[in-house]
């Protein structure tokens, strides 16, 4: 006879999973500082913006959390940084504009929730599924969470500003699934990145599902993910679940 297997607690990733920005960086950058009375380009700020976000991760994992940094002071050097290399070089003309950014992403309203998040959101929770967010974000997440309707949603919220560990680090996960009381084989994390999200989760003995945007997936991740655990968008979850629990395969 063929056990079934049972899901018990479903773990989300936020940014690109569940919400999104309404308006791209570059355009949300270009149009405070033109509030300041600044005319920088929102291509040129773009561009500068994943060039700083990758150079401030890398110097200053994690918020700089563990270097003595508090998620403002980063997030406002990001700004400082994204507008000197758009060729903005005044950093107290710039400073201002750092300080309203980071109050201005800290708002719902610079946020929406992606296409049937919700309706997925309580059909889990209409079968009896506990859910969580996992999520490499900082202090303001509860709050845009509520700001949206979606923090009823979830028994607990960790990310990676409060743990002080960021996906893929196995110790988030392991968090989860202790505050939840159940074990990795019964757990399933839902996210849009292959590395931190999808393998993270299953480096813990989790199941896990990677949700796709419209545009072309990598070739070597569509190589590595089965079918049945991508998701082209998160109504085609609760299908995956029941084709999941009916299948008596593993991970």
């Amino acid at each position: 006879m063929t056990h079934q297997l049972q899901i018990r607690l479903l773990t989300w990733d936020v940014k690109d999973t569940l919400l999104r920005l309404r308006r791209p960086v570059g355009e949300q950058y270009a149009s405070s500082a033109r509030a300041h009375g600044l005319k920088v380009e929102a291509p040129a700020l773009e561009q500068a913006f994943g060039q700083a976000i990758r150079a401030q991760n890398h110097s200053f994992p994690n918020y700089g959390l563990s270097q003595g940094l508090t998620c403002r002071q980063w997030w406002q050097d990001v700004v400082l940084q994204t507008f000197h290399l758009a060729g903005a070089r005044d950093a107290q003309a710039v400073a201002p504009i750092a300080d309203q950014l980071y109050k201005d992403f800290s708002r719902p309203c610079t946020w929406q929730v992606l296409e049937g998040a919700e309706d997925t959101l309580r059909g889990c929770r209409k079968r009896g599924l506990r859910l969580a967010v996992v999520s490499n974000f900082d202090e303001r997440l509860e709050g845009i969470l509520m700001g949206l309707g979606l923090r009823e949603h979830f028994d607990f919220v960790l990310t990676s500003g409060a743990t002080g560990w960021c996906k893929p680090d196995p110790r988030i996960f392991q968090e989860a699934l202790r505050l939840a009381h159940v074990e990795p084989a019964v757990a399933a994390h839902i996210g849009d990145s292959y590395h931190n999200d999808y393998k993270g989760a299953q480096a813990v003995g989790m199941h896990s599902f990677l949700v796709v945007g419209p545009g072309p997936l990598d070739p070597a991740v569509k190589d590595s993910v089965p079918q049945e655990r991508i998701l082209p968008s998160l109504p085609h979850l609760l299908p995956a679940l029941d084709r999941l629990e009916n299948s008596s395969t593993g991970l």
